[in-house]
């Protein structure tokens, strides 16, 4: 099948990658070069098995350690410097960097799609910054100017921008990518290095005879509808270089589905006591966060992973009436808990409430009142807030397998 291309939107679309974030700041507050020292960021340098979050390029290029490597496999030299990581600092320079975009384009037109990656819209901004690659030029040196960070950049009129910039960009620092330019630039790259095919799709993808994303813009769209449903629709399309999502997206138009919060634990766990009292935190911090927004939810979802990839376990359960306390959510993960758990040892738990509606859309109950319970949860959630998530702590995080007093110092999982 061939596409008319003439009746496709033509949007200007930057997406902005800063070069190893993590390092790349770390190398600025400490007076080293991004782009020419040897710098490694991990989770806790104290754990040889700390997971490494960012390497500066040399550290790539050199030593191959980069992002998912370990401590333990970066060599002992003098030049290569170890740093924690500090997530506040990149979170608050990542903050900035996004106020810089809005000095270029209106702030509906940025898209944050993650803490060093970001989607611009030039549309309508020829007269103020000229062609998307002029207007890339400026922008890329305000933040080397103002911040000292490298970045890349890939273009394109679609979500092209971003495969561009995983393919090509982030080696050469810019590429652009046309309509006309998908067959002969993004079709002959794997399948693993297109964004949003992981590697179960990928495995999948190759079981059917397709290994490049060209083999499957050039495979038939009701077969990757049969075998993928709407997924599969979005598979092909993307292939072609089209995506009709649009480009100003305001996220305050799309109403919030479900409150979760997983950990991958430091160790293996198996006692039962351990392993529930990590459920309990999680609990906690799930309930805690749809009290924040005013929400509660009929549906409580729970999974376990096991040790060494040997599986787990996934249920979801509705509820008669909605909640938001934490020991309802617990009750019904206890409950799966025991119901599937085998003994081997865990290393993700992860807990969510779904099928969210507005907290005052509560009824009350001929039969029961919860004004108190819900009273006195948000007292505590009051507490913890003014004097920090320490300052009230259930018994069970005193306890060996707790795991809250040390993440409620963290921001995104790792050290603040």
């Amino acid at each position: 099948m061939c596409f008319d291309i003439s009746w496709l939107p033509k949007h200007k679309m930057l997406c902005i990658d800063m070069k190893s974030f993590y390092a790349s700041c770390e190398c600025v507050d400490h007076g080293l070069n991004p782009l020419e020292d040897y710098v490694v960021v991990v989770s806790d340098k104290n754990r040889s098995g700390s997971v490494v979050l960012a390497a500066s390029p040399k550290m790539k290029q050199d030593y191959g350690i980069r992002t998912g490597s370990r401590l333990y496999e970066v060599p002992c030299r003098r030049h290569i410097h170890i740093f924690n990581a500090r997530m506040k600092r990149y979170l608050e320079i990542s903050v900035q960097i996004t106020q810089l975009f809005s000095t270029f384009v209106p702030f509906e037109a940025i898209l944050t799609y993650s803490v060093d990656e970001s989607w611009l819209t030039l549309d309508g901004t020829e007269k103020l910054h000229g062609s998307p690659v002029e207007a890339d030029q400026k922008i890329r040196s305000a933040i080397w100017n103002q911040f000292g960070l490298p970045s890349c950049v890939g273009i394109g009129p679609s979500f092209i921008s971003k495969v561009v910039l995983d393919v090509y960009a982030k080696k050469q620092g810019i590429a652009e990518c046309t309509y006309e330019e998908v067959p002969k630039k993004l079709w002959p790259v794997p399948l693993r290095e297109i964004w949003g095919i992981g590697s179960r799709m990928e495995k999948h993808l190759n079981n059917m005879g397709m290994y490049t994303l060209g083999d499957v813009a050039n495979s038939s769209l009701d077969r990757l509808r049969k075998r993928f449903g709407v997924i599969g629709e979005q598979l092909y399309y993307h292939a072609w270089g089209i995506d009709l999502s649009p480009p100003f997206i305001d996220a305050r138009t799309f109403p919030q589905k479900s409150i979760g919060k997983g950990i991958t634990l430091l160790r293996d766990y198996w006692r039962e006591n351990e392993i529930l009292t990590v459920v309990l935190e999680l609990c906690e911090e799930v309930a805690k966060r749809a009290r924040e927004i005013r929400k509660v939810g009929r549906t409580v979802s729970f999974s376990v992973r096991y040790s060494h990839n040997e599986g787990g376990f996934h249920q979801s359960v509705t509820l008669d009436a909605a909640t938001n306390l934490t020991m309802d959510i617990y009750r019904v993960c206890k409950r799966i808990f025991h119901k599937f758990y085998d003994g081997r040892s865990v290393r993700v738990i992860h807990v969510a409430l779904e099928n969210l509606s507005d907290e005052a859309s509560l009824q009350l109950s001929l039969f029961e009142d919860r004004t108190k319970e819900r009273a006195l949860a948000k007292a505590m959630d009051a507490i913890r807030d003014k004097f920090g998530p320490n300052a009230l702590l259930r018994a069970v995080s005193y306890t060996p397998g707790s795991v809250a007093r040390v993440r409620n110092g963290y921001i995104g999982g790792h050290q603040a």
